[in-house]
C-alpha cells in the first residue's frame, strides 16, 4: 500500500507540473483534461499522505521504544496505540479513493428533471429539486446553464434541462439519475393529508465525437418557433430545434439560442451525451449481472430516494442511508449522500477487484 500511495503522489505531481507547462497553458483542451484529471485524484491523494505520515510515524514510535528513558517509551507505546487503532479506517478508505475512475468520470454533464406521477404536485417537486441541484452545484463552484425547460402551470417544472461544467461533474452525480420520490402535504390539499409525488432525474456525461460515431443520414431535424416570454425579444422565427436519432430513437431538442446553427450544435451534443449514456447504461448493467451492485445498476426508472417532508427525512434506498436534514439537503447540502454513494460504489468495484 505504501508504494502504491507514494505514486499516486507522484502522478499527482506530474500533472501538476503539466498545468504549469507552457505548451498546456496554451492549448485550452490539453488545460482543461489535465486538470480534470488533476483534480479527480486530490482526494485521494490527501488521504495518501494522511497514511503515509502515519506510517512514518508509526516506524518513529517503534524505534523509541528502544530508549533508555522510560516517560519516552511510555509515550511511544501510546502513540503506537493510537495510530494502531486509526489506521485500518485510514487504510480501507484509502484503498477506496484508488479504485480506478471510469474515463468519463471527469467530464462535465447534463442534468434532466422531469416531473412525473403527482400533476401539479410533481412540477413543484422538479423544481424543488432542480434548486437543491443548484445550490450544490454554488457550493462546487461549478457553472450551471440553463438548456431548455417547460414549466409548470402552477409552478416549478414539467421538465428542465441543464448544462453544468466543473471538476468532475458527471463522476461527482452520477448516482442521481433515477426516481426521486417526495411525501409531503400539498399547498392545494385542504385536509393536510400527505400526497407522494414523483420526478425523475437524469445525469449524462459530455460526450465527445470520438466517444459516439452519428451519421447525418441517421438524423431527422424538424424546427419550429422558439416560446418566450415575448415582447420585443420574441422569436419570430422557427430557430428552434428537434432532432431524431432514427436507429435509436433518442429524440433531442433545443431552443434556448436565437441562431438555428446554434440550437442544432447544442442538440447535437445532447443527442451525442444521450447515446454515450445508453451505452455507460448497458455497461452498468452487464457488471450489475456479475456481481451484487448497489448502486450502478444502469437501471434509470429505478425509485432511488424519497424525501419526507414531515418528518424532515432523506432516505437513499440503495445504500440504506437516512438522514433528518431534509431541510438543509433541499438546499444543496448533499455532501453526506454523495459521497456516501461514491464509497458504496467504489467498495463493490474494490471487492470485484479482489475477487
Amino acid at each position: 500500500m505504501k508504494d502504491k500511495a507514494k505514486k499516486l503522489i507522484e502522478k499527482y505531481e506530474e500533472l501538476e507540473s503539466e498545468l504549469g507547462n507552457p505548451d498546456v497553458l496554451g492549448d485550452q483542451a490539453r488545460y482543461n483534461k489535465i486538470h480534470k484529471q488533476y483534480k479527480g485524484i486530490e482526494k485521494a491523494v490527501l488521504k495518501a499522505k494522511e497514511y503515509l505520515q502515519m506510517m512514518d510515524d508509526l516506524d518513529e514510535y517503534k524505534a523509541a521504544l528502544g530508549d533508555s528513558d522510560p516517560e519516552m517509551v511510555a509515550m511511544a507505546k501510546a502513540e503506537i496505540s493510537e495510530i494502531e487503532k486509526k489506521l485500518p479506517e485510514v487504510t480501507d478508505e484509502l484503498q477506496i479513493l484508488m479504485v480506478p475512475k471510469d474515463p468519463w468520470d471527469y467530464r462535465n454533464a447534463t442534468l434532466e428533471i422531469r416531473g412525473g406521477t403527482g400533476g401539479d404536485e410533481s412540477a413543484l417537486f422538479a423544481g424543488d429539486l432542480f434548486r437543491m441541484y443548484r445550490g450544490y452545484c454554488d457550493k462546487m463552484g461549478w457553472k450551471m446553464t440553463i438548456q431548455d425547460l417547460s414549466e409548470g402551470t402552477v409552478g416549478g417544472y414539467k421538465e428542465i434541462r441543464v448544462f453544468i461544467e466543473g471538476d468532475s461533474v458527471y463522476g461527482t452525480l452520477k448516482f442521481e439519475s433515477g426516481v426521486h420520490r417526495v411525501q409531503r402535504v400539498p399547498e392545494t390539499e385542504t385536509q393536510g393529508r400527505v400526497h407522494t409525488s414523483a420526478a425523475t432525474v437524469a445525469i449524462l456525461p459530455e460526450a465527445e465525437e470520438v466517444d459516439v460515431e452519428i451519421r447525418e443520414a441517421d438524423i431527422h431535424m424538424d424546427t419550429y418557433r422558439s416560446s418566450g416570454a415575448g415582447g420585443q425579444y420574441i422569436n419570430k422565427t422557427d430557430s428552434a430545434v428537434r432532432l431524431t436519432h432514427i436507429p435509436t430513437g433518442v429524440v433531442v431538442s433545443c431552443q434556448t439560442e436565437r441562431s438555428q446553427l446554434q440550437n442544432r450544435l447544442h442538440a447535437m451534443e445532447m443527442l451525442r451525451s444521450k447515446i454515450l449514456d445508453a451505452v455507460i447504461a448497458k455497461k452498468e448493467k452487464e457488471e450489475a449481472a456479475n456481481r451484487k451492485a448497489l448502486v450502478g445498476t444502469g437501471d434509470r426508472s429505478a425509485k432511488i430516494r424519497t424525501y419526507n417532508y414531515p418528518q424532515n427525512r432523506v432516505t437513499d434506498h440503495r445504500i440504506g442511508l437516512t438522514v433528518y436534514n431534509l431541510d438543509k439537503v433541499v438546499t444543496g447540502d448533499l455532501d453526506e449522500i454523495i459521497n456516501g454513494l461514491q464509497m458504496a460504489n467504489a467498495q463493490e468495484k474494490l471487492g470485484k477487484f479482489n475477487a
